[in-house]
């Protein structure tokens, strides 16, 4: 079958030592929106992600695409026991956990296994875990990520388990949305993540799509920086994790309403589409939680 879990589950893929440079920093947070108000090009809390002086600040999801920031080609699925297409492939959760706040430029080597793969009958769940160290060996953050193969699944495997944070039913404490500029997602393609369903209006028809959709992890990173401008001021250093479930499609244009209630170590937060319309209030991202500390 095209999945073996008695291979995959387990296996550890090639390590991978990259580099980034402050300038790398500066394009992933345009490429997630920071700058793209009115008056942001003055506001000193936006300058700390788009100037490179020494206020420079990282968003720890930077950590996600930091190791495949300078590639070129549509990123591989190159998985031990899976024999997958890259267009049956949506992201389905992504979490990063970071062990000291990020520094503006490093070297790191990530090391990636995959930990699990559940079968939900008509789709197969795979899970990856992997940790970058610096150069000295000591830890620099941990990412857990799950993929959503469409068409796999069905060997009786276990459906696996989940525990999902929901907002509560109080007023939130940040109510506020962001409208995805109209070339968002190819300015986001430019971090490393060249799949042609964000960009190439022929491959998203293949994939099921009316047009290219906005990469997940950029919804993803969009929500983080909201949410840290919002309820944690405009400080990356005070964000020690963010974890996420992919539960909708954005489409460039279309405005993202993002609302967080603080709870004792982070927030929970929800993110669905504001725009009026069939798409109205739709979800973008669910089992939302922001860490601090």
């Amino acid at each position: 079958m095209p999945i073996n879990p008695d291979v995959a589950i387990g296996a550890k893929l090639p390590s991978r030592a990259f580099a980034w440079a402050a300038s790398d920093v500066l394009l992933y947070h345009l490429a997630i929106g920071a700058g793209s108000r009115a008056g942001d090009f003055t506001d000193p809390a936006v300058l700390r992600y788009t100037l490179d002086n020494d206020q420079q600040q990282v968003l720890p999801s930077f950590a996600l695409v930091a190791p495949s920031f300078h590639e070129t080609d549509p990123p591989p699925l190159d998985l031990p026991g899976c024999e997958i297409d890259l267009a049956q492939v949506v992201h389905g959760s992504q979490s990063v956990t970071v062990h000291r706040p990020l520094p503006t430029e490093g070297r790191a080597t990530l090391s990636t296994s995959i930990t699990d793969i559940w079968d939900k009958g008509k789709a197969a769940v795979i899970w990856q875990e992997g940790t970058a160290t610096d150069e000295s060996g000591e830890p620099l953050w941990t990412v857990t990520s799950s993929i959503f193969v469409r068409g796999e699944g069905g060997w009786g495997g276990s459906r696996g388990s989940a525990t999902m944070a929901t907002p509560p039913e109080s007023a939130p404490d940040l109510d506020t949305v962001y409208t995805v500029t109209p070339q968002q997602a190819l300015l986001y393609r430019l971090c490393g993540d060249r799949n042609p369903l964000h960009a190439d209006p022929a491959f998203a028809s293949m994939a099921g799509f009316p047009a290219p959709i906005l990469h997940g992890l950029c919804s993803y990173g969009v929500v983080l920086r909201e949410v840290t401008d919002g309820l944690f001021g405009s400080d990356a250093a005070r964000i020690s994790g963010f974890r996420a479930r992919f539960s909708g499609v954005v489409f460039p244009g279309e405005t993202i309403r993002i609302r967080a209630w603080s709870q004792a170590e982070g927030a929970v937060v929800s993110a669905t589409i504001a725009d009026p319309g069939p798409r109205a209030g739709a979800s973008v991202l669910d089992d939302c939680v922001v860490t601090s500390g």
